[in-house]
């Protein structure tokens, strides 16, 4: 990674063996995934008071049994592993009466993590302790999003903090869920493959036909933060961007598109009719999958515009991802260079990879 330099002028891009090393790869799960934040599902489950949601962090990748429960304090995130024998506590999603069982030797947790009771201790020094409770996993919660990290390097707050103040004037807590325009697609392609084209408009003209005849490619632009990136899609045409209050730094601007990325896996698509999330989940070293979620904030445009056919744009750029995966695992491939005036958002993802790597070897 001696070849990724903070300097976008001098410096290049990630070695081609990062794309297809099974050592890189566990290294990334380790060093990156288990210390960022996952977006893991929005609060529409959590009506009611006590609802459990059980789910895996990164299926077999990264696979720690959680929990979210809404409880007392809120919704919070909880290991879902009995702390006597290890068995897995909740099965399924739904409202618990309670308390927590374990259906193994009946140890039970209240609705708080903490121990309560299990038959037959008599006998036991220094029981119960801490150790005894469930541990309790970082949650945070932005607008009907909940994300958790198992131990998260940097704060929630840095991560989110840039969107809020860019597009915190739409309702997004309003935007409602469509199943019907979601979807889940499996790629051939390192992870990084998937986020380092998603990270720059370069390749718009050559790849995106349709899309270019909407956004003003001249004006497109890049904006890099702490722990995220904004890339903004400028409209040709005024009647197919968004109407923005004075209150937006943006007033004035003919606005098609904000694309937000956060590190490493999440992205927030914002366009005039609402919002796509994407969530870029790696399987192998060489295997992807994509989540899209769609939210609706105006349905009447979801026709209009940059995000008039979001699934014409993913599978035109699954195509050209798939074919550079092909390239990069050439012999003859080492690494490229970075356009300074249209790759910084890749130069960003790969100086953050670089930094999570070799800092967590100090």
């Amino acid at each position: 990674m001696d070849n990724v330099n903070s300097d976008i002028r001098i410096s290049s891009t990630l070695s081609s063996n990062f794309y297809s090393s099974k050592k890189k790869f566990k290294e990334v799960i380790d060093k990156i995934f288990a210390k960022s934040w996952h977006l893991i599902t929005d609060d529409t489950h959590f009506d009611e008071e006590n609802y459990v949601y059980p789910f895996i962090l990164m299926d077999n990748v990264l696979p720690e049994p959680l929990f979210l429960i809404k409880n007392k304090n809120g919704i919070e995130c909880f290991s879902n592993v009995c702390t006597h024998r290890g068995n897995i506590l909740v099965k399924s999603p739904g409202k618990i009466h309670k308390t927590i069982n374990c259906n193994y030797h009946g140890r039970s947790f209240d609705t708080n993590g903490e121990f309560l009771f299990m038959p037959c201790t008599e006998g036991m020094e220094n029981f119960p302790s801490n150790k005894d409770d469930l541990p309790k996993i970082s949650t945070k919660q932005w607008n009907q999003f909940i994300f958790t990290s198992l131990e998260p390097k940097f704060i929630f707050e840095d991560l989110i903090v840039d969107v809020d103040a860019r597009v915190g004037w739409m309702p997004i807590k309003d935007f409602v869920f469509r199943k019907d325009l979601s979807n889940e697609y499996l790629i051939n392609a390192n992870w990084t493959l998937y986020c380092d084209n998603y990270l720059e408009g370069f390749h718009i003209p050559f790849i995106h036909k349709d899309l270019n005849e909407v956004l003003n490619y001249e004006e497109y632009s890049v904006e890099c933060f702490k722990y995220s990136n904004l890339q903004i899609g400028y409209a040709k045409d005024k009647d197919l961007c968004f109407d923005l209050p004075k209150s937006s730094i943006d007033y004035g601007k003919n606005i098609a598109a904000y694309y937000f990325w956060l590190f490493p896996n999440i992205m927030l698509n914002f366009y005039p009719w609402g919002l796509s999330v994407n969530l870029i989940k790696p399987l192998s070293n060489g295997k992807t999958k994509v989540n899209f979620y769609s939210y609706v904030w105006k349905e009447e445009l979801l026709d209009k515009g940059a995000g008039a056919d979001v699934n014409k744009v993913e599978m035109e750029d699954q195509e050209v991802v798939t074919s550079v995966q092909m390239g990069v695992s050439s012999r003859l491939y080492k690494s490229g260079r970075f356009s300074p005036n249209m790759e910084q958002g890749v130069h960003q993802f790969h100086t953050i990879i670089k930094d999570f790597i070799y800092e967590n070897d100090k």
